[in-house]
């Protein structure tokens, strides 16, 4: 039978000598093996588990519910933000009403790389959407996840180093197992008829499009929010406001 991963987190009441050691050892009485195991901020414990028997994951809850020092919060097949939580002790920030929006700040570009690379990683069409002022780090930020998902990238539209506006793409380029980089705002506004037809290809092919100024983007383009699989936001600071208002024209992004 495939050996299956879980995702298992408890919040703490009454951190005992021994609690670990006691939950540690109900585990290899099930023959449940701990994958990864970290503290994910206050109080709160989170493992990857895995196992042949989904009958030995249900008796665990069970029993873990009956243990007073602490509430079991989650036991499930794992999503993508629990192996990172364990993986880097945090959680990733979600907004409560949208839950395909994501936020960074600056001092989490490691979590955000990582975070890239695993979505970088899954095969087929997606497209990621990516907020941030100037100068915060969004394109370091998806070149640095192209390489942690052993990817190649290629800029279709970018203001990184200059302004580059593609109209066309070598053969090697239009392979679906690249990141294509578009910068919404370009993309959009300061291109050509040649480049909107590129982009129209791009955009159906089964590859991984990473779009920034996704608002933009869809503000002036016939793509709507639907289009996008998941928005990322990066910010300077948690309270950093992200507002195109406050400039007279789009010139620095």
């Amino acid at each position: 039978m495939e050996r299956k991963q879980w995702y298992m987190e408890y919040k703490i009441h009454k951190n005992r000598p021994g609690l670990l050691g006691d939950i540690a050892s109900l585990l290899g009485m099930l023959e449940v093996n701990i994958m990864t195991i970290n503290g994910v901020e206050d109080r709160t414990r989170g493992m990857l588990l895995q196992t042949d028997d989904d009958e030995k994951i249900e008796l665990l809850g069970k029993m873990l519910r009956k243990v007073d020092n602490i509430t079991l919060n989650a036991l499930r097949t794992p999503k993508l933000v629990d192996i990172l939580a364990v993986r880097h002790g945090r959680y990733i920030e979600r907004d409560s009403d949208d839950k395909k929006t994501f936020r960074f700040t600056r001092d989490e570009l490691g979590l955000l790389v990582d975070f890239l690379g695993e979505v970088f990683k899954r095969e087929g069409n997606q497209v990621v959407g990516l907020r941030g002022m100037p100068r915060v780090g969004k394109t370091e930020s998806i070149i640095a996840g192209s390489v942690c998902s052993n990817k190649r990238w290629t800029f279709v539209s970018s203001t990184l180093l200059r302004q580059t506006v593609r109209s066309q793409l070598s053969e090697e380029e239009m392979n679906d197992n690249n990141i294509f980089i578009i910068d919404g705002i370009v993309s959009t506004i300061r291109s050509n008829e040649k480049h909107h037809a590129l982009l129209q290809e791009i955009m159906v092919m089964p590859a991984t499009k990473v779009i920034e100024h996704p608002d933009i983007f869809i503000k002036e383009s016939k793509y709507d929010y639907g289009t996008f699989d998941c928005i990322i936001e990066l910010r300077n600071t948690p309270d950093e406001e992200i507002n195109y208002d406050k400039f007279t024209s789009y010139n620095e992004f």
